[in-house]
């Protein structure tokens, strides 16, 4: 499969590693594709999606890999999700997402709901999500995320079981932090089976996360 990672961080947020220096990484471990999805609200979304933007634009035509501009609506009240993921995708971020209701942060009740009504592309690490708010997903085309981040994985499989009880789509990220945390091939087959993914629904999962990048690479040649 090409080696797809949509969710990261850099140290224009909590990262360890500026943009180019991520990409580049990633770039050395095999990784086609790869988004930059730092973490921002009402107070830094503008300056942290223009700055990935123009750092994925200069990069891009030098590199291998693919660099994609996204953001992580982060910790922000539930009722500003829809506006923020909107304000990012007029920005020019190509994938958007909505950190999820993880039960190793104390993200406000409601946030996983709300999401559901954002224009974002996947809800990051939801938790305890409930069948309500998965079968919103599946109706909106909001892909759900099984992570290979440490902590955030604890609900992987309550994720995984009710996404495919029912019939909501699911991709893989790290959701990095450090280059350390970037994964290859096998263990990300790995994460996905110790979710409870059986192996015969491995390539759905895979080719969600690809049309998501081809989509998500469009958009960005587009602008």
């Amino acid at each position: 499969m090409t080696v797809i990672d949509l969710h990261t961080h850099s140290l224009l947020s909590d990262g360890a590693l500026i943009p180019s220096e991520l990409l580049r990484r990633a770039e050395d471990k095999g990784i086609e594709t790869l988004s930059v999805t730092d973490h921002v609200d009402a107070s830094n979304l503008d300056l942290v999606v223009t700055r990935l933007v123009a750092v994925c634009r200069a990069c891009a035509p030098h590199m291998k890999i693919r660099p994609i501009p996204g953001a992580e609506i982060t910790h922000a009240p539930p009722e500003t999700i829809p506006g923020l993921a909107q304000r990012a995708r007029d920005l020019g971020a190509a994938i958007v997402i909505v950190h999820g209701e993880t039960p190793v942060e104390p993200v406000l009740p409601g946030t996983n709901r709300a999401a559901m009504d954002a224009p974002i592309d996947f809800l990051a690490h939801p938790g305890l999500i409930t069948p309500e708010e998965v079968e919103l997903a599946r109706d909106k085309g909001i892909a759900l995320e099984i992570t290979a981040r440490r902590g955030h994985s604890l609900t992987n499989g309550h994720v995984a079981r009710l996404a495919l009880d029912l019939g909501a789509e699911l991709i893989l990220n790290t959701d990095a932090h450090d280059p350390g945390d970037l994964i290859d091939d096998k263990m990300a087959q790995t994460v996905l089976l110790g979710a409870g993914i059986p192996e015969g629904r491995l390539d759905a999962v895979f080719s969600k996360m690809k049309s998501l990048a081809d989509g998500a690479a469009a958009a960005v040649g587009a602008n």
